[in-house]
């Protein structure tokens, strides 16, 4: 028997199933098609009693809304075929359920499904399992596999070496209008779909399966004809548990197989809530009215099961367990189950749970680490902390042809300066004195724990390049009886991931110790900013602010050196010095030829100067009060920093706060350009280009000296981020927006952001080098940075929040054996202008089948650099051919498993690999994100400040920002540290009664449901009812009550969490601020034409198997 990897499939067409009138849709008779063999749409079928059907594991969108409702809302689900979800869908499973069963337990006419059990063996009274499929049965392949018990849990654990999970997959299985905008699908055509059974087990590949009809049918906006010739399936909800009654047809109607799901019906009487249509042979003797749901699982709540469902959006009444039949069938359409389809949700708790609680040793090659969602311990033990670099895949193809025939891009995500939790230790600094870091004669790679050391330690071979060089007398030990140094376990070098070495000067500019760096502050001072309050918010704050600057170590003061300048129309620069009683303000006006009018006094310490500067702090709103002046220059702005740090012989950073277009005369003076006419058009990638090549050529020379730019943006209007930000994005600086800025309502947002931007871990004057052995190479670089060769990242400085995504490329075969290494090194000065290295080392296995290289990948880091990649395209391409090749490289990723790696089956299978079974909803989020597809609410400089922002952002950023987090606020434990489990994010999960609170890093919304409790609407908002909730607040009232302090808590928690500070919004059910909170459920359709989830799933299924056949 032909046994493949725990893949799960779906039930298949069966012939001579007769005695169903055909249906289309609106009760027309579906042409060409022999009425015998359908199942009703809008009819019941023949011989069926409306009764309850038992609850299984699975329902259709029970509690779902009515087929009335936008198509959005049957994209979401949470049932994870291949994770165990006993009693909590989008929870921890129940630990007793997250085993998988090694082979199917056939579930036959005639006999009763067997009791649970793990590991039983299979059955020979199964009827034709000849390849053993594993998991969720439903139409669509070739087997006449049973389905299992509806006892048995819903797979298996979630270890790495399942690669493969299956799901039902129903739908429009020919997608034929994505990616346009899907406004002629009139919202009365559901998705459709089956619901798959539960995973069979233990097999080499494990897989995720989804079926769909083996004929696709286009999803037109009209009627959807099924595939002729294809029988309907039986209505009924899963096989029960053994002893316990079912419904659906008479005993005397036992089909013998699979059925394949038909896309956008639901059979005749199928309400909302109700057990959904399985395909799958009934027992003998099942009972037409059953006394109760099965025992499995019951009906969910806002994607949980074992729970009740409360009353949901756009209905009138809770669901009350197993649904009852209305006595006179009304016609509605069958959807695919949105829990039948992979969640997040699941995975991440799963993840959780399974891998939240042991530390993560890194001292194995090629082990994947947990989900950046999961809150773990690292132990280095050799190989750098996840925390530092994150690969798409920890197992590489040997060749470059196999690389080309399965498409996963070999990326890293290298973050070097991340921030560590306070239980992990930072990198050590290592010094190896005046002769330097010791390293390989020929590629230059730094002294780590790969490298070989030969001839009793005289000489080391290195892991890189294979060259053996000498070992430096002062650093000779002997070696021990396996080979290893005596002092292995001394030196961070030889023993650890990361650490850090002590520069020589040799590693320094002009041969020469850096001088301390510098921060000069420039503030805009033209009518708008005094205007909004900005100014005078600002010099208020500076003063204490500056008490924060990054300081080395235990360090009692800060080495940098600061300087202000302010400017309009002509730049005011300050003297500062110590010994002066006032400031003394220069003014330049020449600003064609820019030039510092002063040396001594510019850039001062601090504490020396604190009386001036707190002077000066004062008069600048004062001086600037009564000013007229509206237009302002920019380019100047940073050369006059520039040649500042020049002038100063350091490296630093300007603080640029900016209001409007550069409109004055004077370099790089820009004009007013936006047009939202170009929007889908092939010169829509104008808008992302800089409008001049002025700030091209000022970024290359900021690079050089070290000067790097952050830059605040205060706009009412166009502003070109797309140029502006140019500076900023190629020094590795960091840029912030506050559209319409008022001082009193975004005033703590953005102090809370500049106090973060300036206190924040930096290194300036940076150089990366990725390094790696031989076989692969890096070839292409995503983030903040400037390049002026192939190798080298330059970065005029770099933080902690920054991160680069590094894509790899084969130039020879690697070995199974070696596996393949990489290194990373940045130099760097510090905040005290010392000169260092921080090396970072990981080290990956290769494979030379498909099937490891599956096993061992991960979705999020994949994601990071797609979208990275997209974000880049759509520079030189149309926004639309951005995204087909997004879907088409996936596709190919996806098919390449289908083709290479899961048993064979029916086309009508959509079978993902387990650990990609999420690629299909977090690619469409990026697929509808404003950059990629916007609506006409969105401006052009917000798509320019979303497209920079994510193209410095690491795995966690990133997964958060396009799959946002949304916790069910009213499900809070106020005697718990834990946040209540989030749900998927869909209008679907949110209860009129719930409050919910939604994040992804730069939005933080609380929205409120109408029906919600007045004693918990009292201790959250401190007002008697919903209707008198303030939507215009942006701080929740400090009340002294368990619920009131756990809700600010955890919105403290979260914004500790996030690089930028999140603004609060509340949301009331249907306010008006309601759109913009659903732009941000990504699972459904949304306004712009993004499809949803379950329409994409079936759309990737069509793009699959065209590249299949």
């Amino acid at each position: 028997m032909n046994q493949q990897g725990h893949m799960a499939s779906y039930g298949q067409p069966q012939s001579g199933y007769q005695g169903y009138q055909p249906f289309g849709y609106n009760s027309q008779h579906t042409a060409g098609v022999p009425t015998s063999q359908y199942g009703p749409y809008n009819g019941p079928v023949q011989g069926y009693q409306p009764t309850a059907v038992p609850q299984g594991p699975l329902r259709t969108a029970s509690g779902a809304p009515p087929t009335s409702l936008p198509p959005s809302t049957a994209a979401q689900s949470t049932a994870y075929n291949q994770y165990g979800q006993g009693d909590v869908q989008n929870g921890p499973a129940m630990s007793d359920q997250l085993q998988r069963f090694p082979v199917s337990q056939p579930y036959m006419p005639g006999s009763h499904p067997m009791p649970y059990q793990q590991y039983a063996p299979l059955p020979n009274n199964t009827q034709q399992l000849p390849n053993q499929m594993a998991a969720m049965q439903i139409s669509g392949s070739t087997s006449n596999a049973p389905p299992p018990p509806a006892s048995q849990s819903y797979g298996p654990p979630t270890s790495h070496h399942q690669t493969t999970a299956s799901f039902p997959l129903a739908g429009p299985a020919s997608y034929t209008q994505y990616p346009t905008p899907l406004q002629n699908i009139p919202s009365s055509v559901p998705q459709s779909g089956n619901h798959p059974q539960h995973p069979f087990p233990g097999q080499p590949v494990p897989a995720s399966t989804f079926t769909s009809p083996p004929t696709s049918t286009g999803l037109t906006g009209s009627t959807l004809l099924p595939p002729s010739g294809v029988p309907r399936p039986p209505v009924m909800h899963g096989p029960p548990l053994s002893g316990q009654p079912q419904a659906g047809l008479p005993p005397s109607q036992h089909p013998t197989g699979h059925y394949p799901p038909q896309l956008n019906h639901r059979p005749a009487g199928l309400q909302p809530g109700m057990p959904g249509v399985v395909s799958g042979p009934p027992a003998q003797g099942f009972q037409a009215h059953p006394s109760q749901p099965s025992q499995g699982l019951g009906p969910q709540q806002n994607g949980s099961f074992g729970q009740v469902r409360s009353p949901q959006p756009n209905f009138a009444a809770p669901y009350t367990g197993a649904p009852s039949y209305p006595s006179q069938p009304q016609p509605q359409q069958k959807r695919l189950d949105p829990d039948s389809i992979p969640s997040p949700i699941q995975v991440i708790e799963d993840d959780k749970s399974n891998r939240g609680t042991e530390p993560f040793s890194t001292g194995v090659r090629g082990q994947v680490p947990p989900l950046v969602t999961t809150d773990f311990v690292v132990k280095d033990q050799g190989n750098s902390s996840p925390r530092f670099i994150r690969c798409a895949a920890y197992n590489l193809p040997c060749t470059s042809d196999m690389a080309k025939q399965c498409q996963v891009p070999l990326t890293a995500v290298i973050k070097p300066l991340a921030t560590l939790p306070a239980d992990e230790a930072p990198p050590y600094i290592v010094d190896h004195g005046e002769t330097g870091p010791i390293r390989c004669n020929r590629c230059k790679a730094y002294m780590c724990p790969y490298m070989q050391f030969i001839e009793g330690g005289r000489k080391f071979q290195c892991a890189f390049c294979s060259c053996v060089t000498e070992v430096l007398p002062h650093y000779f030990q002997h070696l021990d009886h396996t080979g290893k140094r005596m002092d292995c376990y001394d030196r961070p070098e030889l023993s650890l991931g990361s650490y850090e070495f002590l520069a020589t000067v040799d590693y320094c500019k002009n041969n020469k110790i850096p001088n301390p760096p510098a921060f000069i502050f420039m503030i805009d001072v033209s009518y708008n900013a005094l205007k909004s309050g900005l100014v005078q918010l600002l010099c208020e704050e500076l003063k204490t602010l500056l008490d924060y600057l990054p300081r080395e170590g235990n360090a009692e003061e800060s080495a940098i050196r600061v300087g202000f300048v302010t400017y309009n129309k002509v730049l005011h620069f300050y003297n500062v010095k110590s010994s002066l009683a006032q400031p003394q303000m220069m003014v330049v006006s020449d600003i064609a030829d820019m030039f510092v009018p002063l040396l001594d006094g510019f850039l001062v310490n601090i504490n020396e100067s604190r009386a001036v500067i707190n002077s000066l702090l004062e008069q600048i709103p004062e001086m600037f009060a009564d000013t007229r002046e509206t237009e302002t220059v920019f380019g100047p702005v940073i050369q006059a920093g520039l040649e500042a740090l020049k002038a100063a012989e350091c490296a630093g950073k300007l603080f640029i706060f900016h209001s409007t277009l550069p409109l004055a005369e004077a370099p790089g003076k820009l004009k007013n350009r936006d047009d939202k006419k170009l929007i889908n058009t092939d010169k829509e990638k104008v808008l992302f280009q800089p409008q001049t090549s002025f700030y091209n050529n000022l970024a290359k020379e900021c690079v050089a000296q070290g000067c790097c730019v952050d830059l605040f943006l205060f706009p009412n209007q166009y502003v070109d981020v797309a140029t502006l930000g140019l500076v900023t994005y190629q020094t590795g600086g960091s840029i912030y927006k506050y559209t319409f800025f008022q001082a009193q309502v975004d005033g703590d947002r953005f102090l809370n952001d500049l106090h973060r931007d300036v206190r924040k871990v930096i290194g300036f004057d940076a150089v990366m080098r990725v390094r790696t052995s031989t076989g692969i190479r890096a070839t292409d670089f995503f983030g903040s940075f400037y390049m002026s060769n192939t190798t080298d990242v330059e970065l005029a400085a770099l933080d902690c929040d920054k991160a680069v995504t590094v894509e790899f490329k084969h130039d020879d075969k690697l070995s199974e054996d070696v596996g393949a290494q990489i290194q990373c090194a940045l130099l760097y000065t510090s905040c005290s202008g010392q000169r260092r290295l921080r090396i970072h080392n990981l080290s990956l296995n290769c494979c030379t089948q498909l099937a490891d290289l599956y096993r061992n990948c991960e979705t999020d880091t994949l994601i990071n650099y797609f979208v990275k990649l997209a974000y880049r395209g759509v520079l030189s391409n149309p926004t639309k051919t951005v995204r087909d090749n997004l879907i088409n490289q996936s596709a190919q990723i996806l098919a390449c498993y289908r083709k290479n790696c899961a048993s064979p089956s029916s086309a009508g299978q959509l079978i993902l690999p387990e650990c990609m079974k999420l690629l299909p909803v977090y690619l469409n989020c990026v697929l509808k994100s404003d950059v990629l597809q916007p609506g006409t609410e969105i401006s052009t400089d917000d798509r320019a400040y979303i497209r920079q922002l994510v193209t410095s952002m690491d795995v966690a950023e990133t997964n958060v920002f396009f799959y946002p987090r949304l916790l069910p606020v009213h499900k809070m434990d106020v005697d718990s540290d834990d946040f209540p489990v989030a749900i998927r994010c869909s209008e679907e999960r949110l209860s009129k009664g719930g409050i919910y609170l939604l994040e992804n890093g730069l939005n933080l919304f609380i929205w409120v449901g109408m029906n919600t409790q007045h004693d918990l609407i009292q201790s959250i908002f401190n007002v008697q009812s919903f209707g008198q909730i303030d939507s215009a607040m942006t701080a929740l009232p400090m009340l002294d009550n368990p619920c009131s302090k756990k809700l600010r808590s955890m919105v403290d928690m979260i914004r500790a969490q996030r690089p930028r500070f999140m603004k609060l919004m509340i949301v009331k059910q249907d306010d008006k601020m309601e759109l913009l909170f659903k732009h941000f459920l990504m699972e459904d359709k949304n306004v712009n034409g993004g499809a949803s989830y379950v329409d994409f799933l079936c759309h990737m299924h069509k793009e699959i198997r065209q590249l299949l056949s």
